[in-house]
């Protein structure tokens, strides 16, 4: 640490990071990378105390070695929530900070967007107004029905607080369970399977961890009571795609928003494209405008703290992930 810290912005268009930066510290010292090819050698050259770093081309390429090597940074500022493209790292001479809770909000929007798609059968309603018919629809309400969030973060939480105002009953997973606000039960993540078949909808929102990865799988799908609607705007992995794209066309599952994949972008060969009750999006639940102001506000917030020796806030615990 130092009073001045060496800095690098790293990411695809630094322009206005670059300025956020001097408006809050006129005298900071740093550089900016636009690849990821280029990171290593600005590395090895500058030898930064700090990288702002945002994966901004996915994961095949990103330079996290060149990250925790020896001239590596003492503090990586992750610029989104989710820190799986680090895989393990020494926590003893490396700090990484998330940006978690910055587009939790709009996430937990996405994900009422996508329950709402289905139970107003937004899809029927414009293929009647397509081929000009007056077909009178059924539409579902919210209320009364169950709610299952896996993975009640700061993303978690907000569906849950959203799931509220729409009179839903609201059941949760996460790794260490105690009472929450807007969740009427929460339950370890060893009692999923037998929480699936009470959900009629569900939102998955966890991080991907070894713990994780898989966690909704062919037992789970199987497990989940029939027509349920799933969103999932955790990480690709979390879920496996083969088995909830045969739940889909055999319509145990009636729909599903998926916005992370296993690989991204989504290849054009991918069956996933053809069903007609799955919502795509490509990755973009967290994308707002001001989200990477936002992002970037909470690594200045943070390097207040550095400059004065304080504790960084959102740490991330490489053992858990998040």
């Amino acid at each position: 640490m130092s009073e001045t810290p060496r800095i690098i912005l790293h990411n695809d268009d630094t322009t206005e990071l670059a300025k956020q930066l001097l408006a809050a510290f006129p005298e900071a010292e740093f550089r900016e990378c636009n690849s990821y090819e280029a990171l290593p050698s600005l590395i090895d050259s500058y030898h930064p105390d700090i990288v702002y770093s945002v994966r901004f081309a996915g994961t095949p390429g990103f330079p996290r070695d060149a990250l925790f090597g020896p001239g590596g940074p003492t503090w990586i500022a992750n610029g989104g929530a989710g820190t799986d493209h680090y895989g393990q790292w020494d926590a003893t001479k490396t700090t990484v900070t998330n940006t978690a809770g910055v587009a939790a909000d709009m996430m937990a929007e996405y994900v009422f967007g996508a329950f709402l798609h289905f139970t107003l059968d937004v899809t029927g309603l414009q293929n009647d107004k397509v081929a000009k018919v007056w077909n009178s629809r059924f539409v579902a309400p919210l209320s009364g029905k169950t709610l299952l969030i896996v993975g009640l973060g700061h993303t978690g939480r907000a569906v849950a607080c959203r799931a509220k105002a729409f009179g839903m009953r609201v059941l949760g997973i996460r790794a260490n369970p105690k009472a929450m606000e807007h969740v009427d039960e929460v339950h370890p993540a060893g009692e999923l399977i037998n929480l699936l078949a009470r959900a009629d909808f569900i939102a998955i929102s966890t991080p991907l961890t070894p713990a994780t990865r898989g966690l909704i799988g062919t037992d789970e799908i199987a497990a989940m009571w029939p027509g349920v609607v799933l969103a999932d705007v955790s990480r690709g992995g979390v879920v496996d795609q083969s088995a909830l794209c045969a739940a889909l066309k055999a319509k145990h599952v009636a729909g599903a928003a998926l916005d992370v994949f296993e690989t991204e972008p989504l290849p054009a060969d991918s069956p996933l494209w053809e069903l007609d009750n799955l919502i795509i999006s490509p990755h973009c639940s967290s994308v707002f405008a001001g989200w990477e102001e936002a992002s970037f506000d909470l690594f200045l917030r943070n390097l207040v703290r550095w400059t004065k020796g304080e504790e960084l806030t959102n740490i991330v615990d490489p053992s858990r992930g998040y």
